[in-house]
């Protein structure tokens, strides 16, 4: 009867043993399948990625393997940063002097304190001076009350930056960055990691760039004229000094009426070491009655700005004294790029354009709906530069033709972000809403102008704040000093393991290797992304593994030790170790998890791997080590020793 009871618990026990087996095999082969084609791709070459590559097959087996980090394959970490006070100027109606002058007072306030809350400045500027901001900042809730338009101003800022991440998430898909990290921090912020890439000044160009298109119509030669004049007459009453400083200047021309001078020379400032080293190229024949036409050459149809003039000319336009006398439609803009020009001396000059246009843009890059860059054909005049061809939505093409047919023989700048990339004369009306735009140095300018347009114009300028870029070689060293890290973790841990638990420790450092092996595996079929910080998860993990297989050993010594069986041992051994077990594990799973919600970048690649780690935990120390122990204890020969 005996013999007959034992029979049957045997034959129980080999069925759940054969339904162990068959879960622990799907596992395996799981893992198995999951990590091949990371196995595959990191005994690739060079050489045969590029094989891949041409083939169209490197993209597949990229999707299929175990991403790393910004930390273990280089790339580019940066921080970005809403400019509150150009955001609020973009959006403002119905500029006049008032506002100009309040906003050179919130502006002077702001400079002295960056870090206080320059809608706050704004709000106790405007109660201070009594000034009504519903003027400038009219709200569609019609609330007049200046803290209801700050307010108003506040929630604008924050929706501008969702959709900043927004564009910009767009922008990196474009450019095909893989597993970028993109994510708003507070109500200002972007975060921005960039792993693997290999141009990071192009990455950071597509990022930060406002990629604001206006078509603007320039102003007229006599209102253009009467501009500088204005400006003539404005310079010489701000300059303190006395402007026949040019009559000891250094002569770079004998031939020539243009002269050598520095900035401060010229403008009459005390040298402040930046401006004193800087000098600029006037005609010593306008000098001394016009000084801001002096800096300016005629090229025609455009006006010139020696290269060196730049640093003049620019702060000359924004001086608070020449801004007054500046009409409130006009806009005095600088070309992108300069061009070289030969003198009649034959000495090879470099010159910006400078051009004066209305304020308001006859139509802006929202309305494109295609851009392509590309060379221009053979049949075109534009053969074999790099062009953009833009083709406007239903009502952009509306307003072109509009704009086009209502100024035929004016000339239209195409501007992009506040530089003219060309300013073309409208021939005729343009019914089809095409154009396109020129003037880049090569095909890759124009693609990264392409991508931009097409994901459209960044709502509010941005400033990176921080920039962290990781080299390659960093961070194969990172990944070869956390691997072997690891590596000696684990050797230790299987050292100490075998000494002090004999037998029963090789079935433990067994689970521990399958431990990590799924934990990998899981990190490829997720398309995760394995850091630094991850790898010291995984090193956390396996001390946790250790942990549960000390707690399931010592109960099993513990029982073996009052004289019970090796199998009575080994059974209440697991039952009773399952509890405390199961509390250490979930509260650190449940700390995993919130890092994982709530955390960013590196502390969220540790969670992650601590999580899975402690799933896997449970799979490998308690169900396989289990298993194993009931294969040795139920088997045809079961165990009548424990070597624990």
């Amino acid at each position: 009867m005996i013999l007959k009871q034992n029979m049957e618990v045997r034959s129980g026990m080999s069925k759940n043993l054969i339904w162990r087996y068959l879960i622990i095999a799907v596992v395996l082969g799981w893992a198995v399948y999951s990590l091949i084609p990371t196995l595959q791709y990191e005994r690739l070459s060079d050489k045969e990625k590029t094989v891949l590559e041409e083939e169209g097959k490197l993209v597949d087996l990229e999707s299929r393997i175990i991403k790393r980090g910004l930390d273990l394959q280089g790339g580019m970490h940066l921080i970005l940063e809403v400019n509150v006070p150009q955001f609020v100027r973009k959006i403002a109606d119905h500029q006049s002097r008032a506002y100009y002058d309040y906003m050179e007072k919130v502006d002077a306030l702001y400079a002295q304190d960056p870090e206080e809350d320059y809608l706050d400045m704004m709000l106790e500027t405007a109660n201070a001076d009594s000034l009504r901001l519903s003027r400038y900042f009219p709200s569609e809730d019609r609330k007049t009350d200046n803290r209801s338009v700050v307010e108003n101003l506040r929630k604008e800022c924050e929706q501008a930056v969702v959709r900043a991440e927004e564009i910009i998430r767009n922008r990196i898909d474009q450019f095909g960055v893989a597993e970028p990290v993109i994510q708003l921090v507070g109500n200002k912020r972007i975060i921005v990691e960039l792993a693997g890439i290999d141009d990071p000044q192009r990455a950071k160009d597509i990022i930060h760039n406002t990629a604001l298109l206006e078509f603007v119509l320039l102003k007229d030669a006599d209102y253009t004229q009467d501009i500088i004049n204005r400006i003539d007459a404005a310079v010489k009453r701000i300059t303190p000094g006395d402007i026949s400083a040019l009559d000891t200047a250094v002569v770079s021309n004998k031939k020539s009426s243009d002269k050598e001078i520095s900035v401060s020379e010229l403008l009459g400032l005390e040298e402040d070491g930046t401006a004193s080293d800087s000098s600029v190229l006037v005609d010593e024949n306008l000098a001394l009655d016009k000084p801001f036409s002096a800096l300016l050459r005629n090229l025609g149809w455009d006006i010139g700005v020696p290269a060196e003039n730049y640093y003049a000319v620019n702060k000359i336009l924004n001086d608070p004294e020449v801004v007054r006398i500046l009409p409130n439609d006009l806009r005095i803009l600088f070309s992108g790029k300069t061009q070289s020009m030969q003198t009649t001396e034959g000495k090879s000059v470099a010159f910006y354009t400078l051009y004066f246009v209305n304020r308001e843009a006859g139509l802006t890059g929202e309305t494109v709906k295609e851009a392509k860059a590309e060379l221009g054909s053979v049949s075109s005049e534009k053969m074999g530069q790099p062009i953009v061809n833009v083709r406007m939505d239903a009502e952009g093409t509306k307003t072109w033709a509009r704009l086009t047919g209502a100024n035929v023989d004016k000339r239209l700048a195409i501007v992009l972000d506040n530089k003219v990339q060309m300013a073309p004369r409208i021939e005729n009306k343009i019914p089809n809403g095409r154009t396109l735009i020129e003037g880049f140095a090569n095909l890759q300018e124009a693609q990264d102008i392409e991508i931009v347009l097409k994901a459209g114009a960044l709502p509010a300028p941005i400033d990176i704040i921080e920039e962290r870029t990781v080299g390659a070689s960093l961070g194969a060293d990172s990944v070869q000093r956390g691997v072997k890290s690891a590596l000696i973790g684990l050797a230790l841990v299987a050292l100490f393991i075998i000494i002090y638990y004999q037998g029963a420790g090789i079935i433990a450092i067994v689970t521990l290797i399958l431990n990590i092996f799924f934990v990998l595996s899981i990190l490829a079929s997720l398309r995760a992304t394995l850091t630094l910080p991850g790898i010291a998860g995984l090193v956390l993990t396996m001390g946790m593994a250790v942990d549960a297989n000390v707690l399931i050993f010592e109960r099993i010594r513990e029982e073996y030790l009052k004289g019970k069986t090796v199998r009575s041992s080994v059974e209440n051994g697991y039952s009773r170790a399952l509890i405390t077990i199961m509390d250490a594990n979930l509260t650190t799973l449940i700390t995993a998890l919130v890092l994982w919600q709530y955390g960013s970048g590196p502390i969220r690649g540790f969670a992650v791997v601590l999580f899975w780690g402690i799933i896997f935990n449970f799979v490998s120390g308690y169900f396989i080590s289990r298993t194993i122990f009931v294969s040795f204890t139920h088997g045809k020969k079961p165990l009548n020793k424990l070597s624990i």
